[in-house]
């Protein structure tokens, strides 16, 4: 890996994924295609208005689906793509990194979003 000038590519791809709340979001529509109120009920703490912004930002970036269904009353649900169902060996790795790293009783890292 060189160091000297970053790479186009990861920069992109952490400006997308380093975002907080995103890796759970992403960890959530991994288990199934989900509604905005299954979403919002898996990762607490989260506002619907950043919720929105992120499954937007996700959407924008190929990496979640959004499919409106056409019934009464309007169903939306969120699924990964074949981008988004790609980064299921990353979220592994994150996951099992954090469960031989993180002590559960030590404070919480700083995350800003």
């Amino acid at each position: 890996m060189d160091c000297q000038e970053p790479c186009p590519r990861y920069e992109r791809a952490m400006n997308i994924l380093g975002k907080k709340w995103t890796c759970i979001m992403l960890r959530c529509l991994m288990e199934e295609p989900r509604r905005f109120s299954d979403i919002s009920a898996y990762v607490p703490g989260l506002s619907d208005r950043l919720l929105s912004q992120r499954l937007q930002e996700l959407e924008e970036a190929g990496i979640v689906d959004r499919q409106v269904y056409a019934q009464r009353p309007v169903v939306v649900m969120y699924s990964l793509t074949e981008k988004g169902e790609a980064l299921r060996q990353v979220v592994s790795a994150i996951q099992s990194w954090a469960d031989d790293w993180e002590r559960m009783d030590a404070a919480p890292a700083k995350v800003t979003a």
